[in-house]
């Protein structure tokens, strides 16, 4: 059981790191289209507003699986 769970705490971190990055301000995906980029709030729209609940519930799954792991660790 505890080997499944490193897996899928290695998978959910993998998948956290990549949504992470993609996320960068330097490398937005909306500034693919020239729009300005420069104001301090931004409508998320289309794949990156996927992407950020994406990271959101990926999150919550890698909390959950550490706190599994820790508690089974016992």
């Amino acid at each position: 059981m505890k080997n499944i769970l490193d897996i899928a705490l290695i998978i959910t971190s993998v998948g956290l790191i990549l949504s992470v990055i993609l996320q960068s301000k330097g490398a937005g995906l909306g500034g693919l289209s020239g729009a300005d980029t420069g104001g301090v709030f931004t409508a998320r729209r289309g794949i990156e507003r996927v992407l950020f609940w994406v990271t959101i519930v990926l999150s919550v799954v890698f909390f959950g699986l550490v706190i599994t792991i820790l508690l089974i660790g016992r």
